[in-house]
């Protein structure tokens, strides 16, 4: 039926898959995607919203890889904040609430419009493996696709299994069908295979709900964007609001907990950590006699309400009689109760940095396969992976980003190195440069590496020089810009700050607690010269002077460690053979097999002692 050979075949529709499809077909790779559901390309599974703490970062770095997640956030958006704004700039990260319809339509129109890429709507069961190398896909249908190249997205869908209570469903997602066959070929190929386990909320009737016993979230009052393209900004939004369980809801949980999964033994495998269910919150956490709960609206059209922080796999008759007694919920109507699902996974240091099996050549895992959690991390990866499956075929040099490059660089680092056990979700603790990794500078940071891939445009790369140059004339300027005691201490004294008695650079005033350029502009030649500049210029210089100190000594830490990552180790290397190397060591390293030896550092259970023994058997 499909006669033609496709240079990349993505398998799976949802946030990996469709970077990864429009990645590998922006590169001029012939692509095609096959989703079970044409219907729920691009579908947000669980919370509708984008970004937050890291994850922000990670969408910015997506736009400026030249992926689409940036451009449908903003196209879908119906609120956004930027988080963490009481911290220093390493840590604000941007989020968006979304529009669920509009960010899968959105996603759906995009892929439709980017040229070299095919779609198939069937289950993939099995891979085409010849000589160690996989070569196609064969469907449901019995239907044998031919590729290069193989990525396999597949979400929370392989062997997937719904938890409701004692009820148990067959299914990736509720009310669509569970993918099989793709685990037990990998298995019997040598891959190691685990279950995880994620949960999602029920969703409610919004006209059932009192607002006015909740605390409202509106959005920003001047909403940013995630893109660095001229997506459209947010001319009005749609509020959140937040509401706190009690001890009546806690105990009406419990009575339920002899029917839960999660504790009578149906469900062994491991949930996500940082977003547990909320019987697991009071099982854990039984000192608190409360949780907050975020209510959010599903879009700008629709009645439908996520209820964050409530996900659960309790019996829905539990469910419903405990939401009853939250304040703002005695009335509520659910449309659908929360439950468990449960899904295999491939440990993730089976895979290189470029996402690309150590088994089986030319394939691919990204997004939940790899054990990750979350929109974001999965995108990110997906576009990693589409990046790398497209050079393979074109027989161009792969393409990675290190700890200091990227948040997507931390997150796949983290994976291919330690592995995971249970959900991985990216924080900014995760990464050790963080303050180089911040939001803002994104495009500065990847911009020409996505332009000499030949994903970003021309255009895109003369905006981003030239938002460098513009900080930079105004970081001179601040330099260069004397202020006298007469002229500055007025400012000064009303953010609390010492005068000063002689005259001092507009630039070392800026780096003083609690100064802005913002105050700085209340003196008319520095209004003159920044009002100039748009917003993104002036907070970029803004951040370069306050943290310069910090930043060149973060620049320093990477240039210590970047003389480890130059130090590579052979491919073929047999750690066994090193006597003087601990023995978990070298269980450790003949696992992972690390490309360097800072890589190799950072293996749990590799010592420094056993580096230096690397070190020294290298001849460094």
């Amino acid at each position: 039926m499909i006669s033609e050979i496709y240079d990349v075949i993505v398998v799976g529709a949802g946030h990996a898959g469709c970077e990864a499809a429009a990645a590998a077909a922006n590169l001029g790779s012939k692509t095609l995607m096959v989703t079970m559901n044409m219907q729920t390309i691009g579908q947000m599974s669980c919370n509708p919203a984008m970004g937050g703490i890291a994850k922000g970062q990670i969408v910015r770095e997506i736009d400026a890889m030249g992926g689409y997640s940036g451009v449908i956030s903003d196209k879908s958006a119906i609120q956004f904040k930027m988080l963490n704004l009481s911290k220093g700039p390493a840590m604000w990260s941007p989020r968006t609430q979304n529009d669920r319809m509009l960010f899968a339509q959105e996603w759906r129109i995009a892929l439709e419009n980017t040229p070299n890429l095919d779609f198939f709507q069937d289950m993939v069961k099995n891979l085409i493996i010849e000589d160690n190398k996989v070569v196609g896909v064969v469907t449901s249908l019995g239907i044998e696709i031919r590729g290069k190249s193989v990525v396999l997205t597949n979400g929370t869908f392989l062997n997937g299994l719904i938890h409701v209570g004692d009820k148990q469903l067959g299914g990736g997602r509720m009310g669509e069908p569970r993918a099989y066959g793709i685990t037990e070929q990998l298995v019997s190929l040598g891959f190691e295979s685990g279950r995880m386990k994620t949960g999602t909320p029920p969703r409610v009737d919004g006209r059932s709900l009192d607002y006015s016993k909740m605390e409202e979230q509106s959005g920003d009052e001047n909403p940013q964007k995630f893109s660095y393209l001229d997506t459209p900004k947010l001319k009005e939004q749609r509020s959140c609001y937040i509401v706190y369980t009690n001890e009546e809801v806690h105990e009406v949980l419990r009575s339920g907990f002899d029917r839960s999964p999660m504790f009578n033994g149906t469900i062994q495998s491991l949930g996500p950590r940082y977003c547990p269910s909320i019987e697991d919150k009071i099982n854990r956490f039984a000192e608190r006699t409360r949780h907050q709960l975020f209510v959010e609206p599903e879009g700008w059209n629709t009645v439908e309400i996520y209820v964050n922080g409530f996900s659960s796999s309790l019996p829905e008759d539990v469910q419903i009689k405990a939401m009853k007694l939250i304040p703002g919920f005695e009335n509520v109507k659910v449309f659908r109760p929360g439950y468990a699902i449960e899904y295999d996974y491939f440990p993730p240091t089976q895979l290189y940095h470029t996402l690309e099996t150590k088994l089986i050549k030319n394939l691919y895992f990204a997004g939940q396969i790899n054990g990750t959690t979350g929109y974001e991390e999965a995108a990110g990866q997906g576009l990693i992976a589409g990046i790398n499956a497209a050079l393979k075929v074109q027989d161009k040099p792969e393409f990675t980003l290190s700890r200091d490059e990227a948040y997507i660089g931390v997150l796949i680092d983290d994976l291919i190195t330690k592995g995971t056990e249970e959900p991985y979700r990216m924080f900014t603790s995760r990464a050790e440069y963080r303050l180089l990794l911040r939001q803002d500078n994104a495009d500065i940071r990847l911009t020409e590496k996505s332009y000499n891939l030949g994903l970003a445009s021309q255009e895109r790369l003369n905006r981003v020089k030239d938002k460098i140059s513009k900080s930079q004339q105004l970081e001179d300027f601040l330099r260069e810009t004397s202020l006298k005691p007469g002229i500055i201490n007025p400012i000064l004294e009303s953010i609390e700050s010492s005068p000063v008695d002689q005259a001092y650079r507009a630039a070392q005033i800026l780096t003083r607690p609690n100064m802005t350029l913002v105050k700085l502009e209340e003196i008319q030649a520095i209004k003159e010269f920044a009002s100039q500049f748009n917003g993104e210029v002036r907070e970029q210089a803004e951040i370069n002077i306050k943290y310069r100190g910090y930043i060149e000594k973060e620049k320093e830490n990477v240039s210590k460690l970047n003389r480890l990552e130059n130090i590579k180790i052979p491919e073929d290397f047999d750690f066994t053979k090193i006597s003087s190397l601990s023995s978990e060591a070298k269980q450790k390293l003949s696992k992972v097999m690390p490309k360097t030896i800072a890589q190799a550092g950072r293996i749990s259970g590799v010592s420094p002692a056993d580096i230096n023994v690397l070190l020294v058997f290298l001849g460094r």
